[in-house]
């Protein structure tokens, strides 16, 4: 009887393969969107679909970004500068890729652009600190997909929301998790609302990648202008040496950042071309094997081990 039932499972794991690899055809004809491809996933994102035959339409908001990617395309990419957070910017670039697509519609909706914002103790900081993130992540990918929805709905295609295990696990304080907690429901909302438009939508959840996004310089140097104008009072609860101690604890976390950027480009990959694609990526060794898994585990675990990283007060009751 065991015999059999590992048998059973043997076949069932080599079916779930199998369909996994079974991909849609005629890729040449199809046209994809992707935000953020100054640099990092979206970048390379760009390039990998385009030798691959797709009609990509690439996203960037500077146009260095944009000349830069245009001289490693072929002639079948093309660029747009676009601000996900301008409303005016977003409505004449759909319109824009409305008339290149035509009648066929796209196929491959790509929401990559995000920020990180400032990273910092919840204290620390204003509602100012937390705009930033929330705008670009939340509400600018929310307007990407309004305004593309028609045209991906025409082709029958793929929406791809990339999002972050801080989607799953808030791992700082500051606006970066919020944003993608919401991007994470709004992804979850879509992908019901869509099915009935034979709309699939996917998320993509990376763990922790070096990109620009991630630079630690950027990162030291805000969480330092912040430190600068705390109030007397919250430096004394944490300590004149903390904003060093923190910061060489952030450089050890950097350290730990996948260097493989094609990890999250593949998952992209098998959303867009897969003919039975998932609903969640998970891309990253640290987010398969400790992020993710911890996000199922019991708050109280959960802040042990996240606390157990955090660098110990001096004074916290000095208040």
């Amino acid at each position: 009887m065991l015999f059999w039932v590992l048998a059973l499972l043997i076949l069932c794991g080599f079916l779930w393969h199998y369909k996994g690899q079974l991909k849609i055809t005629d890729i040449t004809d199809k046209y994809i969107f992707i935000t953020g491809c100054d640099t990092g996933f979206g970048n390379l994102a760009a390039r990998t679909f385009d030798k691959k035959g797709f009609h990509v339409i690439a996203a960037c908001l500077t146009e260095s970004g944009s000349t830069a990617l245009k001289e490693e395309t072929s002639e079948r990419l093309h660029t747009v500068l676009l601000d996900v957070t301008d409303p005016e910017s977003v409505k004449r670039t759909s319109q824009w890729v409305k008339n290149q697509a035509g009648e066929k519609g796209l196929w491959g909706l790509i929401n990559n652009a995000g920020v990180l914002g400032v990273l910092a103790p919840t204290d620390w900081l204003t509602v100012e600190d937390y705009r930033e993130p929330i705008e670009v992540n939340l509400f600018g990918l929310i307007s990407v997909t309004l305004n593309m929805l028609p045209l991906v709905k025409k082709a029958r295609g793929r929406v791809i929301n990339v999002s972050s295990i801080g989607g799953r696990l808030a791992f700082s304080g500051g606006g970066y998790a919020p944003s993608k907690y919401a991007v994470e429901a709004f992804n979850d909302s879509l992908r019901r609302d869509m099915k009935a438009f034979d709309v699939h939508v996917a998320c993509i959840e990376p763990g922790l990648f070096k990109t620009d996004l991630s630079d630690p310089v950027k990162t030291t140097e805000r969480k330092l202008t912040i430190w600068k104008h705390l109030s007397p009072d919250i430096k004394q609860q944490y300590g004149e040496g903390y904003i060093e101690k923190s910061l060489n604890k952030l450089k050890g976390t950097t350290s730990l950042g996948n260097m493989d950027l094609s990890l999250v480009v593949e998952c992209m990959d098998h959303a867009l071309t897969s003919l039975f694609p998932k609903t969640h990526y998970v891309a990253g060794k640290d987010a398969k094997t400790f992020w993710i898994p911890l996000s199922h585990m019991p708050a109280v675990l959960q802040d042990f081990l996240l606390l157990k990283k955090k660098v110990e007060l001096a004074n916290p009751k000095a208040v």
